[in-house]
Order: C-alpha cells, then sequence, then structure tokens
C-alpha cells in the first residue's frame, strides 16, 4: 500500500522521486511546495509515501516508521514501479525530506551501480538526532560513489554547518547551505532571508545539480 502524487512536465529529461520525513506525509506544505517549485524548473516529481504513512489515510492509527531496512525496500519497489511508466530515456532521481533522504542514501550506491538512477538529492538529511548529536547516521556516505547533492539549512539541529562540515563525507557528495535554514530551510525572523526564498533557493540548488552533474 502506497499513496504518490505526479508534478511537472511527465517528458522532463529527469524525475525526481521523494519520499516524506517521519513524521508528515506527502502532502505536508514542504514537500508540496518543493515539488511544485521543482516542475516550475522544468523537472518531473514524483512523491510518494511509505506503507506505514499511506495507512493513515485510510483511518489507520498512527504508528512509528518501522526499521530502515523495511522502508528500503519499499524505496526499491517504487523505483522499479517508476521505472516501467516513466517516459523513455527520462533519468531518475531519488531522494527525499530528512527521513526520506536517509532511506534514499541507503540504497542509492546500488541502484546507480545498477544503472537504474542518476544521482540523489537529500532535502535537510538527519545526520543525528538532535538529541544525541554523537550517534551519527554517515558511516554509508563516506563512500557513496552516487552523485549526491545534500541541501541543508546552516542550524539544522538534525546537522548544522559546523558539525557537517567537519564530516568526513564522499567526494560525490555535494552540500548546498541555505541561510540561517532549520530542518525545513525556515529563517529566524531577523536573519535577513525569508521562506518562500529558502525554498526557492533549495530548488534552484537541485534544478542546476540535476541538469550539470547528471
Amino acid at each position: 500500500m502506497t499513496y504518490s502524487l505526479d508534478n511537472g512536465p511527465e517528458n522532463a529529461s529527469h524525475r525526481i522521486i521523494l519520499a516524506h520525513g517521519a513524521g508528515a506525509g506527502i502532502t505536508f506544505p514542504f514537500l508540496e511546495a518543493m515539488a511544485s517549485l521543482l516542475a516550475v524548473r522544468g523537472l518531473a516529481v514524483t512523491r510518494f509515501e511509505f506503507a506505514y504513512m499511506a495507512q493513515r489515510r485510510d483511518g489507520g492509527n498512527k504508528r512509528p516508521p518501522p526499521k530502515v531496512d523495511v522502508l528500503a525496500q519499499e524505496y526499491a519497489a517504487m523505483i522499479a514501479a517508476v521505472t516501467a511508466r516513466k517516459a523513455d530515456r527520462q533519468r531518475l532521481v531519488i531522494g527525499g525530506k530528512s527521513l526520506g533522504g536517509r532511506v534514499a542514501s541507503l540504497i542509492a550506491g546500488d541502484q546507480y551501480a545498477a544503472g537504474r538512477i542518476g544521482g540523489l538529492v537529500c532535502l535537510g538529511y538527519p545526520f543525528h538526532a538532535p538529541a544525541t548529536p554523537e550517534k551519527l547516521r554517515t558511516a554509508h556516505l563516506e563512500t557513496l560513489a552516487c552523485p549526491a547533492l545534500i541541501v541543508q539549512g546552516t542550524r539544522d539541529p538534525f546537522g548544522s554547518q559546523p558539525e557537517v562540515e567537519a564530516l568526513a563525507l564522499s567526494p560525490a557528495i555535494q552540500v548546498h547551505w541555505i541561510g540561517d535554514g532549520d530542518h525545513d530551510f525556515g529563517p529566524r525572523g531577523a536573519s535577513g532571508f525569508t521562506r518562500t526564498g529558502n525554498l526557492a533557493d533549495a530548488a534552484d540548488a537541485v534544478a542546476t545539480f540535476v541538469r550539470t552533474r547528471l
């Protein structure tokens, strides 16, 4: 069981598959805005929900996400489903918001090596839980061969700029920093940045990455 939505031109050169964060689905305002902004920039976008989130739409109880191994299998199945229906020669990019991006990153190496995807895009990567910065979720990112873009707020509690810049990430990974952004790229009022501007900056970074590196 899953739930998905498409945005953008069906015959675009690239299609980005985006999964959601741990606590909010694909109709959450952040992903709604990003899908629209990416579509305006000429990219096709497929958003999908993991089964634990999709079941809420059928009146099911709220459940926490299952283990990432289960989510990784669901993500791989979505890649296969999108591949079967996408336009000819359309290149796939995978990624997502927070948890969704982490799950995509865990399968990106194998999917890239098999020629199924061209790259990875993570929007607010959860490098660690806010309360446990010592428990990093980055071991696989140190050797990742798949071209990847992480778009991260400079003050994201799941991995701020000073924290992330101290990590030994693979040279295949590019990080684009969002000015004064939190986990949803929202800035503080007196920072000089705006949420609208930050979301547009993120979409520009994704579009540029896809078109120039993939």
